[in-house]
């Protein structure tokens, strides 16, 4: 009798969980994204968000908190309810790399989050003012060797900081760099002539590269890109190795019931697989890349000691 009651009971906490994770998703979802819009963060989240709301029949909104680096969003989710209705789409600089560039952080990349699924990778591109008196990869190299400290650089993520941070180490030269809360402000006062160059993802510069608005010199890739077949690795332009890549990943609030999390898997997955998405991916030089939620958490904690060797090495003090 003691077993019968013990297994009703079992059955009645199982019945409303499964119920419930079938149901999902019932009411508007909020993707969290810790960069402005224009970011291709931002850009890859509402392709993705649209194809959700056409498969669920369910709104699947953007909500923008750029800053700190990713940081303030992160924070944001990590306080939602784990209900599954608040994610994080968010990149290498707050799951792997901020550790490394902060003392203190407002939330706990691992403890914080339940991986729901990789998305895509990326790389970056070296670009310069229009007015900026080099040519190629070693033109710039030179100029911040000759002027050490005078030769500006701008990043709103720590990928775009630790590419050329890397740059720098790798080089000798000296750069002075110039913080941003984002990629698409440092963008603007790049074309403005405010800063002198910037090693940033594809998708926030080549329209301005086309336009004559910008100048690009090489790609982070370990083989040229697609997207600009003409423009030289940064490997092959003298710095021999060099390699910078970015990834985008799906995360919920630690608690989230593991049917949420796979279901919020299987929708992710699924909207990769389409036309628009994989259209946005290839205009912005990016690559589909996805995983389970376990196997999210073991790139991921691959990826931290990876950023974190970088960053050491680049000689990068924690702020």
């Amino acid at each position: 009798m003691k077993l019968k009651l013990l297994l009703c009971a079992m059955l009645g906490s199982v019945v409303p969980m499964l119920a419930s994770a079938q149901a999902f998703p019932s009411k508007t979802i909020t993707i969290v994204v810790g960069g402005t819009a224009g970011s291709a963060t931002d850009g890859l989240a509402r392709a993705i968000a649209q194809e959700i709301t056409t498969e669920t029949k369910t709104p699947v909104i953007i909500e923008n908190k750029p800053g700190a680096n990713g940081a303030i969003a992160a924070q944001m989710v990590a306080r939602a309810a784990p209900d599954g209705y608040t994610v994080f789409m968010t990149t290498n600089t707050t799951q792997a790399a901020n550790p490394h560039l902060y003392k203190k952080l407002p939330y706990d990349p691992v403890k914080d989050f339940a991986p729901v699924g990789a998305i895509a990778k990326g790389y970056l591109v070296m670009v310069t003012k229009p007015d900026l008196p080099a040519k190629s990869i070693g033109d710039v190299i030179n100029l911040a060797k000759k002027e050490p400290g005078k030769l500006s650089f701008g990043a709103g993520t720590s990928s775009s900081r630790v590419a050329v941070e890397l740059v720098q180490q790798m080089t000798g030269a000296e750069l002075l760099y110039v913080p941003y809360k984002a990629n698409p402000p440092a963008v603007t006062d790049l074309i403005g002539g405010q800063i002198d160059m910037m090693i940033v993802d594809l998708a926030a510069t080549m329209s301005h590269v086309k336009s004559g608005k910008l100048k690009a010199l090489g790609v982070t890739s370990p083989k040229r890109s697609a997207l600009a077949p003409e423009l030289p690795t940064l490997s092959e332009s003298g710095l021999p190795g060099y390699e910078m890549s970015y990834w985008n990943a799906l995360y919920a609030p630690a608690g989230t019931s593991p049917a949420t999390v796979k279901r919020l898997n299987e929708l992710l997955t699924k909207a990769t697989q389409t036309e628009s998405v994989r259209k946005f991916m290839n205009q912005t030089g990016m690559e589909i890349y996805t995983s389970t939620p376990e196997g999210l958490a073991s790139f991921q904690t691959a990826e931290f000691s990876r950023w974190g060797s970088i960053i050491k090495k680049a000689g990068i003090q924690p702020e």
